[in-house]
């Protein structure tokens, strides 16, 4: 069924999504903050990273909207709040909010989209549910290396890249600080989740 975008839901899904992406940006860069706080610089990165990609996902979701650009669109939604004394417990949460993005919000917002005949927009959803898949395996991921103690540390030889200097540090257990610039732990990854080696 094709109708007018103006009176659609899937405008009103638009908004809801801009409005949960917008937010997602802003809580993981609070959450980056509390991460770099207590000296896990890493994991303050990725959720900076995230950040930045959520911020893109707004953009394609209010570039749908552009037609309606001068207008107000009301809507009601549901969003959120993730405050945690610790960083696991905010990976914990952002981990379900992205799984709930793939597996609920979005397929939702696409069928509805495809059935009023915006199909540009249900592939919009679509592709984004497959990233947001993407973001909540990143979290799920970097919470379990904390959770086990594995973050700084491996069993057996590992290499390790200071996010720094780039000083690359051969061991099981990363040293305290970086031999080359001083920076805490907090700034190494292990190599194979460095970006931009080769």
């Amino acid at each position: 069924m094709t109708m007018t975008f103006e009176n659609s839901r899937t405008k009103e899904n638009l908004m809801k999504a801009f409005a949960g992406e917008s937010q997602a940006r802003n809580r993981y860069m609070f959450a980056s903050e509390q991460a770099y706080t207590s000296n896990l610089y890493v994991l303050a990165e990725i959720f900076r990273y995230t950040a930045d990609q959520e911020e893109a996902h707004a953009k394609v979701f209010y570039d749908h909207l552009a037609g309606l650009s001068g207008q107000n669109i009301t809507v009601e939604g549901t969003y959120p709040v993730d405050i945690a004394d610790n960083v696991l417990d905010l990976l914990h949460r952002a981990h379900h909010n992205e799984m709930e993005e793939f597996e609920t919000v979005y397929p939702a917002f696409a069928a509805v989209a495809e059935e009023e005949g915006f199909l540009p927009v249900a592939a919009s959803f679509r592709m984004i549910a497959e990233i947001e898949q993407s973001h909540a395996k990143r979290f799920q991921h970097v919470a379990k290396l904390l959770e086990e103690g594995q973050l700084y540390a491996r069993s057996g030889e590992a290499v390790w890249m200071c996010q720094n200097c780039g000083h690359l540090y051969k061991g099981g257990n990363v040293p305290d600080v970086c031999p080359v610039c001083q920076h805490n732990r907090g700034y190494f990854v292990p190599i194979d989740m460095a970006p931009w080696t080769c």
